[in-house]
């Protein structure tokens, strides 16, 4: 099976090894001339970085990278950010890395036309419609680790500095117009990172598989978002360079952002305040959730819960080492 495709689901992904050499045709499809490439402090000056501000380049789109992201992006990067697509009179924003600095140029596209705080966009109820859509800028997301998700996501994670609380804000603008998954870029990650964002990929299916919603495409993306994290998520960090095992934690990555529409649980809920102030991984929590939340489950209740679900993950799970 060629791991390549193009999908429209949920938003245009181009996905297979070396897509990125097209990012320079798609910004230009979505109306960018002069783009700006927010990354990473530690990503910036990566080999992947380079190539694809070269590739930029090359097609006179300019290089222009802004790459004050913290692990954890709070309203200062974010005006940081905002000034520098002003200085540079950019019109379009490329959000390359992991989800800090995903979310960071979401936060920026977002928030470089507005005229209200980025609190008042929080996703509570309709807050989302007090902001002029027309000012969004164009997003691109090209993801270099498998895990968040951010890059098939309306929304971003924004860290408060002074309160250390995360918030999170939504736009339906802020779903990139086109993203882009090369399983290449994310060869180099450290093993610690392949295994951190590859737990996250898996909280979120488990969360929304658990999730009492009644939302049955999700339960169904979650079930396999589980199964490929299973079976490719041990390959990708014993073999860094097994391109398939790559690939497929990017799917399961993607598949756990649109899984969670149907809901999160203990473990988000831990996480989003104990990451804001240790700056952890979204899965650390999981453990101690999943354990809590068993023990605390009256039986009766943990017996159906049980019975049922873990029948599910475990049928989808074995699929993996099957015989034949």
């Amino acid at each position: 099976m060629t791991l390549q495709a193009n999908w429209s689901y949920p938003t245009t992904i181009k996905f297979g090894a070396g897509r990125i050499r097209e990012l320079a045709d798609h910004c230009k499809s979505v109306g960018m001339a002069r783009p700006l490439l927010v990354t990473d402090r530690a990503l910036a000056g990566l080999p992947i970085t380079a190539q694809a501000l070269d590739i930029l380049e090359a097609a006179g789109l300019g290089r222009a990278v802004f790459a004050q992201v913290d692990p954890n992006p709070n309203e200062r990067n974010m005006a940081e950010g905002i000034a520098a697509y002003k200085a540079g009179d950019h019109d379009g924003v490329i959000c390359f890395g992991g989800g800090s600095a995903l979310d960071l140029g979401k936060m920026v596209a977002l928030m470089v036309g507005q005229s209200i705080p980025v609190w008042d966009l929080e996703d509570v109820g309709d807050w989302w419609t007090r902001a002029d859509a027309s000012r969004i800028a164009p997003i691109i997301a090209v993801p270099t680790t498998a895990g968040t998700g951010s890059e098939v996501g309306r929304a971003g994670v924004l860290t408060n500095s002074e309160t250390h609380k995360k918030k999170i804000i939504f736009h339906p603008k802020l779903l990139p117009a086109v993203t882009i998954c090369d399983p290449e870029l994310t060869i180099g990650m450290p093993k610690p990172i392949t295994a951190g964002t590859g737990m996250d990929a898996f909280a979120h299916c488990l969360e929304a598989f658990c999730s009492p919603h009644y939302h049955p495409m999700s339960q169904g993306i979650a079930l396999e978002g589980l199964r490929l994290v299973n079976e490719y998520l041990p390959r990708a960090y014993a073999t860094p360079d097994d391109i398939e095992a790559r690939a497929q934690m990017m799917s399961a990555a993607a598949m756990g952002a649109v899984a969670f529409q149907k809901g999160l649980g203990a473990i988000h809920s831990l996480s989003h305040p104990v990451g804001a102030i240790y700056g952890t991984h979204h899965a650390r929590p999981m453990p101690w959730s999943c354990r809590w939340c068993w023990i605390s489950t009256a039986p009766p209740s943990r017996t159906v819960w049980a019975g049922r679900r873990t029948t599910w993950v475990s049928g989808a799970v074995s699929t993996a080492s099957a015989p034949g």
